[in-house]
């Protein structure tokens, strides 16, 4: 056995999948299991920053790794395709140099979209969470733009390497900026609704997903960072929309809010379809999926609704809602062989609290801090109570998993 050449197939392994966004228990087990498909005792330790591996060979001699894990995006397909290679690499366990030919071929076998589709992603994405909001076609339209403006700010200041917190601030600010233009001119009537439409592209939904899972498979350290990460995220967002919101007033004036459409349940049901289209274009998920991924989010948005209606409350329609969401990840994620975290990232985007971030800063800004404590209030339940959802079923599903193999 060479132990330096199954160590380097292994750190490559679980360094691809933590590029690619693949929760910390996942990369763990991949690890482990491919290490233990070889007859070799390890001890495989990740965070969102850093991979370690020890192993021990024959005679009990210790080799470790580590590689850092940089910064990173979103990309589902690469980690549906290294999941299901570390599995093809259990079952057959191949020789090591075709390992790491494998490995070769699957970093090629990766698809990304183009730089066009990605702007489409932007567009289709904001757009139609702009109008499913409660904006006007015309606000949906400027919504789009808003967040096509924000990803072509995100791609250049990642080019430079700019840190996260620094690019949420800017794309949010001007982005922001462009919406209160948009109204300014009379081409948006709801600016609060192009705002927020916008905003949910940069509602870090995977890390709240993906802090929720390690924390449900004991990677408390993991998800520990992953929570902090989402708060300087939000965080970044409210002082990047203040700043807009301030430096618009100096320049337009203070600009008020049409009354938000009231559109009816199937309608909303097809705009958060055609939003999450474009999301799913951003996390990189590609032919079926993209419809699987848009349906999911659709079902869970027609359960809030029900659940909204009859018990007249809308924590108990997230709770609810987001069990579903997890639900439906599960089971998709059984029936296709694919990673649960490609459907739940995108069904749970409906309820993702965007415009109660939004809402919370606006009340900041304005000095009506009664208004902003009940907001932020209510946006930090429709979270934990989200979080509560995700923990019960994915936690339930893993007993059942763990119950199986012992039986």
């Amino acid at each position: 056995m060479d132990y330096n050449l199954l160590m380097d197939l292994a750190i490559d392994l679980g360094y691809e999948l933590a590029m690619s966004g693949a929760e910390t228990f996942r990369v763990e087990e991949s690890v482990t299991r491919l290490l233990q498909a070889y007859g070799v005792d390890s001890d495989v330790f990740s965070t969102p920053n850093y991979i370690m591996i020890t192993l021990r060979t024959d005679d009990r001699t210790p080799i470790t790794r580590m590689r850092r894990i940089g910064a990173h995006g979103n990309n589902m397909d690469s980690v549906e395709k290294f999941s299901n290679l570390s599995r093809r690499i259990v079952f057959h366990k191949p020789e090591l140099w075709e390992c790491h030919q494998w490995i070769a071929d699957t970093r090629k076998s990766c698809r990304c979209y183009s730089r066009k589709m990605q702007h489409i992603g932007y567009f289709v994405g904001a757009g139609g969470f702009g109008l499913f909001m409660g904006g006007s076609w015309m606000d949906g339209i400027c919504a789009g733009l808003c967040g096509l403006l924000a990803g072509i700010v995100d791609h250049y200041l990642d080019g430079l390497k700019a840190n996260q917190f620094f690019r949420t601030i800017a794309s949010s600010f001007l982005m922001t900026l462009l919406a209160y233009a948009f109204s300014a001119i009379g081409l948006a009537r709801n600016p609060d609704a192009v705002t927020i439409g916008a905003l949910m592209l940069l509602v870090p939904g995977l890390l709240f997903i993906n802090a929720m899972r390690d924390i449900i498979y004991g990677d408390i350290n993991s998800g520990v960072v992953r929570i902090v990460q989402v708060f300087l995220v939000a965080a970044a967002l409210s002082l990047g929309t203040a700043v807009a919101w301030s430096v618009s007033n100096q320049f337009w004036g203070q600009q008020t809010s049409a009354v938000l459409a009231d559109y009816n349940y199937a309608t909303q049901c097809v705009l958060c379809f055609l939003g999450c289209i474009g999301f799913s274009i951003l996390f990189n998920i590609h032919d079926l999926g993209v419809m699987i991924c848009a349906f999911g989010a659709t079902l869970t948005w027609i359960i809030f609704c029900i659940c909204e209606h009859f018990t007249g409350s809308a924590i108990l329609g997230y709770f609810w809602a987001s069990a579903m969401a997890s639900c439906y990840s599960e089971i998709m994620a059984r029936i296709r062989k694919f990673p649960a975290i490609t459907y739940l990232v995108i069904s749970i985007f409906p309820l993702l609290p965007g415009g109660g971030v939004y809402y919370t800063m606006t009340h900041a800004v304005r000095g009506d801090m009664e208004a902003f404590a009940s907001q932020g209030m209510y946006t930090a339940a429709i979270a934990g109570i989200m979080a509560i959802g995700i923990l019960l079923v994915s936690t339930t599903v893993r007993l059942y998993q763990v119950w199986k193999s012992r039986k």
